[in-house]
């Protein structure tokens, strides 16, 4: 439909149910493998069928449902070799990018994380498990951000949901939690030196050890 034809009302409704299911999916509140319906979403969410089908849509192409035909509409799931895949490839995306981000927008890159991973310590210390998830989400995205390759920007967006995902089912775990903040805590003193094989190699051993941890989680956690 031209965007000229485009009813503004439907628009902000399949907005609204977007968000309001694909958080809800980031945040654990739906289980991986989890059966979504068009039917009892819009009743939660006081709307028609119409957006939240649009949001559905939207969110198969995030990676966040997968729609199986005759059967219905499921939240992503993903076994362990697949866990391990879409880690490994989120660490060549992000390595690249910090080598980017460090040529080309060091200081850019420096203000955005050292206020990031203060906030992450103050987050742990009061045991505010969202916000420490979300900043750990701009940790990686600022590294992505200021990486000057649209391509790689957009490759990093196809994975960035699920990858929120995993890191939720993770966090849930406080060792967890003060483990992968020490590792940020290096990782951000590499790049302020500006020892950028030091610092892409603690990024790599950083999302190498998430990849492991990611696959015990997701195969022993509740969403098994």
């Amino acid at each position: 439909m031209p965007i000229s034809e485009r009813n503004p009302a439907r628009t902000t409704l399949t907005e609204r149910a977007l968000e309001s299911i694909r958080t809800r999916i980031v945040e654990g509140e739906l289980s991986l493998g989890e059966a979504v319906t068009e039917s009892a979403l819009a009743a939660e969410l006081s709307m028609s069928k119409t957006p939240v089908r649009e949001a559905l849509l939207q969110l198969k192409r995030e990676g966040l449902v997968e729609v199986q035909p005759k059967r219905g509409s499921f939240v992503f799931r993903l076994g362990g070799d697949e866990v391990r895949q879409i880690s490994d490839f989120r660490c060549l995306l992000e390595r690249e990018a910090l080598v980017g981000s460090m040529a080309h927008s060091w200081g850019q890159l420096v203000d955005r994380l050292e206020p990031c991973v203060a906030a992450m310590t103050e987050a742990i210390r009061s045991g505010d498990l969202p916000a420490y998830r979300r900043l750990d989400a701009e940790f990686h995205s600022s590294i992505i951000l200021y990486c000057g390759n649209l391509f790689l920007i957009e490759a990093y967006r196809q994975i960035g949901f699920r990858i929120q995902a995993l890191r939720t089912r993770l966090s849930v775990r406080p060792e967890n939690n003060v483990r992968t903040q020490e590792e940020h805590e290096t990782i951000v003193a590499a790049i302020v030196a500006r020892n950028r094989p030091e610092a892409v190699r603690l990024l790599t051993d950083h999302i190498e050890g998430m990849r492991d941890l990611y696959v015990e989680t997701v195969l022993d956690g509740p969403d098994r």
